[in-house]
């Protein structure tokens, strides 16, 4: 049975990655990409479907021993995780190296005292456990083939198989070190070159330190901040720059329910937050990588902008049900590829255009055509931003006048406008002008309830939605605006759950909602961290600080999280990590620190 989702470590090579969890249990991982079929997919359904355990040895009818300690070796993605036994202590390293030739996971054993006696189950299943590989020894190595994929496992260890599964039993003393490795290769081709997992690890943590160097934050909240950027690092997919929202599909926002989504894709709206992060935080490389994705992905045809595109820049990523898997602790359907993709939602050009102007205001290299694209982008605005949208929570209802994404086209009109003053564009700027002036009349009339003092979800409703917390943050209204702080504490008594976190917007329960769909949902942590910024812009920021430090407390031991906390059931839910959690996590940050708003 896998694990509480914040059970689970990340390791990953900045193309895929892996969840192991506290048992040792690798019950995730997708080779030879985020999006590619799971070769371990126990982790929405059971251990028939793929896994990895490796830790001491335990008695058949006995659940696996958690790890006694586990934690991330300083500033990188490799786990290391100890066990305490009556025979002695023993660790286990797991990372994936940054990628050259083969992808590989590594698993190396070390005995620190006594003599434990240790296990490796490996159950590889292709197809997200659908297939049974044929497994057979090549040279002296095992390895597991079915259609176009091969895994290849290397060990010192002696290996045997039973019930479909690869044991290796072993015992480890003071000193002792033994590797395991999985590489993935294409099954047309020559085996992978054998691994050299001592120096990989090196190679592996030489690389995460200098990349943390270029950190150019040294503030009260470092190594939250630190830990977030290595998950965006880690989300990020080296060859082209798109940034995966988080490296797993379908786990669920209600455990038991259906909002099960894939995530392995690049939401523009994710990867312009995350650009601006990284910005801000001294990453110049990965922000001009996602820039040149993104010109890439839009290039042709930008007035027909998708919310997400695949990593590589594809287009099409059709929804499909995984039937023969039961989901995440029963949470059906399994989906893979996301309908979302073709929606309309109109904030997405804010999005964009708010991320190049941000690369353009720091300093990045000129690219004519990021200035032809957001001109090209207001031109499709200034015919279809009075038009309804599915908005930025991709609700499979009704289409609607959301006013999270009027504010949006707002936005990426005036900072188009901005381009232009800056003489690095021409453009209309009177007519943009007053186009900039019409949609702020209009949200201003038209989403506006002036009974309640607050902005609402859409035009003419009653509902809220806590993406209204960005009016301030985009400089759509100044924060001492009495419609901003109202909204603001309408959000508070509303959409705020008994210990202070804040929900997306009103559920339905079993009556389909807003978003078209039964159920609910837990808190979604971005907005919460929302939530403190605002606070901290009307000056409360006490009040944003210690909201702040329960967010981080939300963490699990390794600092990460999921896109959402469930108060009911006290854990968290949905997929993980999330990108769009840790995102704001470094902005809050950013923000507090700059405010002096910190304790201790």
């Amino acid at each position: 049975m896998a694990g509480r989702i914040e059970d689970y470590a990340l390791i990953g090579d900045m193309q895929t990655a892996a969840l192991v969890c506290r048992d040792g249990t690798v019950d995730w991982l997708c080779l030879p990409r985020f999006d590619s079929h799971a070769i371990f997919a126990g982790l929405l359904g059971t251990e028939e479907h793929g896994f990895w355990r490796l830790g001491p040895a335990h008695a058949p009818d006995a659940e696996p021993p958690t790890a006694a300690r586990r934690g991330y070796r300083g500033d990188s993605l490799i786990l290391e995780s100890e066990w305490d036994t009556p025979r002695g202590t023993v660790r286990v390293t797991d990372f994936m190296p940054p990628r050259d030739g083969a992808p590989q996971l590594i698993r190396i054993v070390e005995g620190v005292t006594g003599r434990v006696p240790m296990r490796s189950a490996l159950r590889m299943r292709f197809s997200y456990g659908r297939v049974v590989p044929w497994v057979h020894k090549h040279e002296g190595r095992t390895v597991a083939m079915a259609g176009p994929d091969s895994v290849w496992f290397d060990t010192s260890a002696e290996t045997y198989g039973k019930q479909l599964t690869t044991y290796a039993d072993f015992t480890v003393a003071p000193g002792d070190r033994i590797a395991f490795t999985i590489s993935w290769q294409p099954s047309h081709k020559e085996p992978p070159a054998l691994p050299e997992p001592e120096q990989s690890l090196e190679a592996t943590e030489d690389f995460w330190r200098e990349w943390v160097e270029h950190c150019t934050y040294h503030g009260p909240y470092r190594e939250a901040v630190i830990r977030s950027l290595i998950t965006l690092k880690a989300l990020t997919y080296a060859p082209t720059g798109g940034i995966v929202a988080a490296p797993t599909t379908s786990l669920p926002e209600d455990i038991g329910g259906v909002r099960n989504w894939d995530y392995r894709y690049t939401w523009l709206r994710d990867a312009a937050i995350t650009l601006s992060s990284l910005l801000r935080t001294g990453y110049r490389e990965e922000a001009r990588a996602w820039r040149e994705w993104l010109l890439r992905a839009v290039a042709g045809d930008p007035e027909n902008l998708q919310i997400m595109y695949g990593i590589a820049g594809e287009r099409e990523l059709g929804e499909a049900e995984l039937d023969w898997l039961p989901g995440y602790e029963n949470s059906a359907p399994v989906r893979v590829g996301n309908g979302a993709a073709h929606q309309l939602q109109l904030d997405v050009y804010g999005e964009v255009t708010e991320a190049l102007h941000l690369g353009h205001m720091t300093g990045l290299a000129r690219n004519d055509y990021a200035s032809l694209l957001q001109l090209k982008l207001i031109r499709y605005l200034e015919d279809h931003w009075q038009e309804p949208d599915e908005g930025i929570w991709e609700v499979r209802g009704p289409r609607r006048h959301f006013v999270h994404s009027k504010v949006m086209a707002w936005v990426a009109v005036d900072r188009t406008i901005k381009l232009i003053e800056s003489g690095d564009a021409d453009g209309p700027l009177d007519k943009w002008r007053d186009l900039r002036d019409d949609i702020h009349r209009d949200v201003c009339e038209k989403g506006y309830d002036k009974e309640r003092n607050t902005f609402t979800q859409s035009y003419g409703s009653k509902e809220l939605d806590a993406s209204l917390l960005l009016i301030p943050q985009m400089g759509f209204l100044p924060p001492d605006d009495k419609r901003v702080i109202g909204t603001i504490e309408a959000i508070q008594r509303e959409l705020s759950t008994p210990d202070g976190f804040i929900l997306r917007y009103p559920t339905q329960g079993d009556h389909e909602g807003v978003d078209g769909l039964p159920g609910d949902e837990g808190a979604f942590l971005a907005c919460s961290f929302w939530m403190a910024d605002d606070l901290a812009m009307i000056g409360r920021v006490d009040e944003a600080r210690r909201l702040f430090e329960k967010l981080l407390s939300l963490r699990n031991d390794l600092g990460l999280l999921a896109e959402e906390w469930d108060p009911r059931l006290k854990r968290q839910v949905g997929n993980f990590p999330q990108a769009f959690s840790h995102v704001p996590l470094i902005d809050t940050a950013l923000r507090l620190t700059a405010s002096g708003a910190y304790g201790g």
